[in-house]
């Protein structure tokens, strides 16, 4: 048996921006920062979100929003177009985001939507 799931709750570096497909398939793509202790500096994590979520990410996500995801590790490479040496970068393709609020909302109220968003915001 083989497990590859992540879970993160971190804040977004910046706006997500979207791309939409010829074959009506959209992602967006955007990272979080993941604070440790006090004094460390934070983890930055890349997302990779397909389908429905991908438009409520740029619907309702924007720099500093807080989310938690889970979703699976990804190792993207390509050639360095300068040196044509291949280069790694980890993404999570995120399969569930939570919206858990920003630091610039007043109220606490959740939003979670997963891969059967049915259309509805449950506030």
């Amino acid at each position: 048996m083989t497990i590859n799931s992540v879970s993160l709750v971190g804040r977004a570096g910046a706006d997500p921006e979207i791309k939409n497909f010829d074959s009506g398939a959209m992602v967006t793509k955007f990272a979080i920062a993941v604070n440790r202790r006090k004094d460390e500096m934070p983890d930055w994590f890349n997302l990779e979100i397909w389908g429905n979520q991908a438009q409520i990410a740029v619907d309702y996500v924007k720099k500093g929003s807080l989310v938690g995801i889970v979703g699976r590790l990804n190792i993207e490479s390509w050639p360095d177009r300068n040196t044509n040496e291949t280069r790694f970068r980890p993404v999570v393709r995120v399969d569930r985001l939570n919206l858990l609020g920003s630091k610039r909302d007043s109220n606490n109220e959740n939003s979670s939507y997963n891969n059967n968003y049915s259309g509805e915001i449950p506030f």
